[in-house]
């Protein structure tokens, strides 16, 4: 069994993946606008709230970071460096090629769609910028809806593979725990309450954090150990809360919590015919989804506009249409780019 395939996990990632699409189709083009006539409410809460489905994707990356940074941790520095470079393999390709299919689908939309919404045609700097995971670092414009979130992942991993490698160097595994927690915390306490600070790991790695404590309170065979991991997380998300309560650090901090109730029991529960086998097709393409609805998003708008639809009944149609199509495309796109780049890398990184 792998942790990727466990039906709880699976689940966090079709809600959180699947919101953060509505949400985006909430906020951009002439498609957002009619439906905003049609559902008034549930836009407003799309738009305001569906952002916050990030908390869950960072509580889980740093729940999933555990097992795949521990082997190489004892190592030296060229493990290091081997672990940042399979994950920057496994995230920069697929989206690299999402990237090129949202330029494509600009170029396309362009005529009809004016604004912000529609990327102007990136130079040189700019494509480098993104191959670099560097994009909102640099100062440059990102290319396509919630792409920052990739460069902040790739980040957090580096963050915590940089602590647990430096923790470790003694052979004991408890220095590294104690940089975790202590990075994790400043994150809470600190960090996460200075905006300015939101284009840099540090400002994300206290969700990211409780992700990690999460995966490490069950790893104790015994009770005592992980009643203790698991009082420290609730002690750390509470002290944060009670500083200046932040709605996006509760929902990490429940996510969190969730994560280290599912890896004890979770995965025993029976599910409906059907519903395993769905949710481990939609979690496996959650990351395609993202990086792929955006150039949907696009066409979507662009023949509402060129067709002048307008009204309700438009909207809503459209709007459905595109959430539809954008979860084919990511199933195809994990099955026919994402995966094979994946086999590619464990193959030759």
């Amino acid at each position: 069994m792998t942790t990727a395939r466990q039906p709880g996990i699976d689940a966090l990632k079709v809600l959180a993946s699947q919101t953060i699409v509505l949400h985006h189709l909430s906020a951009y083009g002439p498609v957002a606008e009619a439906m905003e006539h049609a559902a008034p409410a549930l836009m407003d809460w799309l738009y305001g709230y569906g952002r916050m489905a990030v908390q869950v994707f960072l509580v889980l990356g740093g729940y999933l970071a555990v097992p795949s940074l521990m082997p190489a941790m004892a190592g030296g520095v060229s493990a290091l460096g081997l672990s940042l470079w399979r994950r920057y393999l496994r995230l920069a390709p697929p989206f690299l090629v999402a990237l090129a299919l949202a330029m494509a689908a600009a170029a396309v939309s362009r005529p009809w769609l004016s604004g912000d919404l529609v990327p102007e045609p990136p130079s040189l700097d700019e494509w480098l910028a993104h191959a670099l995971l560097l994009q909102e670092v640099m100062g440059v414009e990102a290319l396509s809806a919630g792409i920052w979130y990739v460069a902040i992942d790739f980040q957090l991993y580096a963050l915590l593979a940089l602590l647990l490698w430096l923790g470790q160097r003694g052979g004991q595994a408890w220095p590294a725990q104690v940089l975790v927690l202590g990075a994790a915390a400043a994150s809470l306490l600190w960090w996460n309450r200075a905006p300015g600070l939101d284009d840099w790991s540090i400002y994300f790695f206290g969700a990211y954090g409780l992700g990690v404590m999460a995966r490490w309170s069950g790893q104790w065979p015994q009770a005592w150990a992980r009643g203790a991991w698991l009082a420290g997380l609730v002690v750390l998300g509470t002290l944060a809360l009670l500083l200046e309560f932040r709605h996006r650090i509760a929902l990490a901090l429940a996510v969190a919590l969730w994560l280290a109730t599912v890896q004890r029991w979770a995965w025993r529960l029976p599910l409906p015919c059907g519903l395993g086998a769905a949710l481990q097709v939609l979690g496996r393409s959650s990351y395609a989804l993202f990086l792929v609805h955006f150039p949907v998003l696009l066409l979507g708008n662009a023949l509402f506009a060129a067709w002048e639809l307008h009204g309700a009944v438009a909207g809503v149609a459209l709007f459905l249409a595109v959430w539809g199509v954008s979860v084919l495309l990511g199933g195809a796109f994990e099955r026919w780019v994402e995966a094979p780049l994946g086999r590619w890398v464990r193959r030759n990184a």
